[in-house]
């Protein structure tokens, strides 16, 4: 094994000793916040852990990369990826009793950059998330309608057709789009803030700040609602959707092994960095709520229960998506079907109930047969179900789009509706609760906040600071925002922050220093799988996965996708070329967490060597004086 551990002077007086931990939990006691119950702590992390990606990512990746076989990368990297840095973030959090910015400086002071650069991310995410969490409010009020908004066109204003946008697209893809979003054609053009947008907004910041008002006092009683609720409306949909004629053909579809895939190392990338956001690692969060915990409490039972409901979760989710998904296809596919049977019906005057599915490829040979001129001028849509199971997008549009439309095919579609988006609400929510205390605990760390703010002040602050900052999502333009915060904010730097958890804990605050913490806190060492894990394994994958997500994105052109009626190809989305200043805002974005743990570092060392030298230069005027003889004299 690597042993290999850099000097660190002066760690045994930024930590407390093993001896010294028990006392300052019960000094603690009546100063910092602390836990109700351990259900009360595994609920608030599964729900921070378990997020939306669950819901509307892992499905869409598993479907791209061979069904089934996606699975095999998945569990694979979830055992040496996510396992291990959870387990990390758990024990050194607890070890510690610190926040983000606490738990790094405390093992090296120029590791302080790590903490606020994961505070920065978890601010830039909870941005653009709980926006997220806006729409989907503002679906969840037009879902008590029937019928559903999304479920026609509206009338133009002679009425005397369709909005000739709908009509072009689909009612769902019309809501969408232009009801809630009244989206612009360009991220230049920000148009104007939407204001039913923005009273959505209100209530979501307004929500999330009565949730985290006194910090996990509050958030830990909400969690028994957001972090439980979707597992019973997944449930609800999977027997609703098992019941849906087709539902089976999407789930064969999304296990359906394609091993080739398994040669393709996109396949192994996005695995990877769906296992690593998955969890939250890095965001801080973590280590945070795992400094609430007794000293004695079993972090590493904690990792393997989290991790094991984490897979599960995707998993499961994905099943029930694809039921909706299986009988969303198996609709179209009838639909296109009986336009073809109409079709031929009319133009041979067949009567009613002669064509059916099964029959059709029988009757167009004995239509052709019978009459070649004018089958031949006949128009048939082409009915491939595969097409349609594979006509699934990721995101928003697999929330907003296709599982909207999936659900006004159901009877009684608005209480579906209503299920469905406050499942998503939660999810949404009980992530957001990590989001805020990722930033309130390492603002307190660095002293911004002082002791004497009251929790209901500064939590005030934030949320109200954060909720104008994110105006900008409530434009014309704000989708095009959305993505690019999504694309860059919590990609390339949560992957460096990660590595630098693992390398400072194995490295500069030392393993074996580690492993006698694990040992007093847990009761034994850790076996051999943490060690491999720790020390080589784990930071080689994500040095592989940086450096191929790197290659990918630099050889990539950066594109986003427009929605433009007048786009000749409409409906489908144009991908159209960022303009030249959105690359400003993409170093700000990506390279600004990224490269505050660099420069912190270089900061404080430059900081120290001066320090040094004044110190030095101190002491020779405090030590030696001239005497009025021209002789030294030494004063103590």
């Amino acid at each position: 094994m690597v042993k290999l551990q850099l000097p660190n002077p002066g760690l045994e007086d930024r930590i407390p000793s093993l001896e010294e931990l028990e006392v300052l939990e019960k000094e603690e006691a009546d100063t910092r916040p602390k836990w109700d119950n351990k259900t009360q702590y595994m609920l608030t992390c599964v729900g921070f852990c378990v997020g939306l990606g669950n819901v509307w990512r892992f499905p869409y990746l598993c479907q791209s990369h061979g069904g089934g076989a996606f699975m095999i990368p998945f569990l694979i990297l979830l055992v040496l990826e996510g396992i291990p840095l959870l387990h990390l973030e758990f024990a050194i959090g607890q070890r510690l009793r610190k926040g983000s910015v606490g738990v790094w400086s405390s093992i090296h002071p120029t590791l302080k950059g790590v903490g606020i650069a994961a505070m920065f991310v978890s601010l830039l995410v909870g941005l653009y998330y709980n926006t997220i969490i806006a729409w989907v409010m503002w679906y969840f009020f037009n879902s008590f309608q029937d019928p559903l908004p999304w479920s026609s066109c509206p009338l133009n204003a002679n009425r005397t057709g369709y909005i000739e946008e709908c009509a072009k697209s689909s009612p769902v893809d019309y809501f969408w789009y232009r009801e809630t979003l009244n989206i612009s054609t360009s991220i230049d053009d920000s148009g104007t803030i939407q204001w039913w947008l923005l009273l959505c907004l209100t209530c979501a910041w307004g929500v999330l700040y009565v949730c985290t008002i006194r910090g996990i006092e509050t958030s830990g009683k909400a969690v028994y609602v957001t972090s439980t609720l979707p597992y019973i409306v997944l449930t609800i949909f999977l027997i609703r959707g098992l019941t849906l004629k087709g539902s089976t053909n999407g789930i064969v579809y999304l296990f359906t092994p394609n091993v080739t895939e398994l040669a393709n190392p996109v396949t192994w990338l996005d695995a990877g960095a769906q296992v690593f956001y998955s969890f939250s690692l890095a965001f801080g969060g973590l280590i945070s709520f795992s400094s609430y915990n007794s000293v004695h409490n079993n972090c590493e039972k904690d990792a393997l229960i989290i991790s094991v409901i984490n897979g599960f979760t995707s998993v499961y989710a994905a099943t029930v998506v694809y039921s909706i998904i299986g009988f969303r296809a198996t609709e179209r596919y009838d639909d296109c079907f009986d336009k073809n049977i109409l079709t031929l019906m009319n133009a041979f005057d067949l009567p009613e109930g002669n064509v059916t599915q099964d029959n059709f490829e029988q009757m167009q040979q004995l239509c052709n047969m019978t009459d070649p001129m004018t089958f031949a001028s006949l128009k048939f849509e082409t009915c491939d179900l595969e097409s349609f199971l594979s006509d699934v997008t990721e995101g928003t549009g697999l929330a907003f789009i296709v599982f909207t439309e999936a659900i006004t095919r159901m009877p009684v579609s608005p209480l579906w509706s209503i299920l469905f988006f406050i499942m998503l609400f939660c999810l949404g929510l009980s992530s957001m609760f990590g989001n805020i205390e990722g930033v309130i605990v390492p603002l307190q760390d660095l002293k911004i906040i002082t002791p004497k703010v009251p929790k209901e002040l500064s939590n005030c602050f934030i949320c109200l600071g954060s909720y104008l900052v994110a105006f900008i999502f409530v434009l014309e333009s704000g989708n095009y925002w959305l993505a690019l915060f999504d694309n860059f904010a919590g990609s390339i730097p949560l992957l460096i922050i990660a590595f630098f958890e693992m390398f400072s804990v194995v490295y500069i605050y030392g393993i074996d220093r580690f492993n006698k913490d694990i040992e007093f806190m847990v009761g034994h060492k850790p076996n051999i799988f943490w060690q491999a894990t720790w020390r080589v394994i784990s930071p080689l994958i994500m040095l592989v996965i940086f450096f191929f997500y790197f290659v990918v994105k630099v050889n990539e052109e950066l594109l986003y996708s427009v929605w433009d009626p007048s786009y000749e190809e409409f409906p489908k989305t144009q991908k159209v070329q960022y303009p030249s200043w959105v690359y400003a805002i993409i170093v700000i974005l990506a390279g600004v967490p990224s490269l505050v743990i660099p420069s912190f570092a270089i900061y404080k060392a430059i900081r120290n060597c001066c320090q040094k030298k004044n110190d030095r230069t101190g002491l020779m005027i405090s030590t030696s004086e001239t005497s009025v003889n021209g002789n030294l004299k030494y004063t103590a």
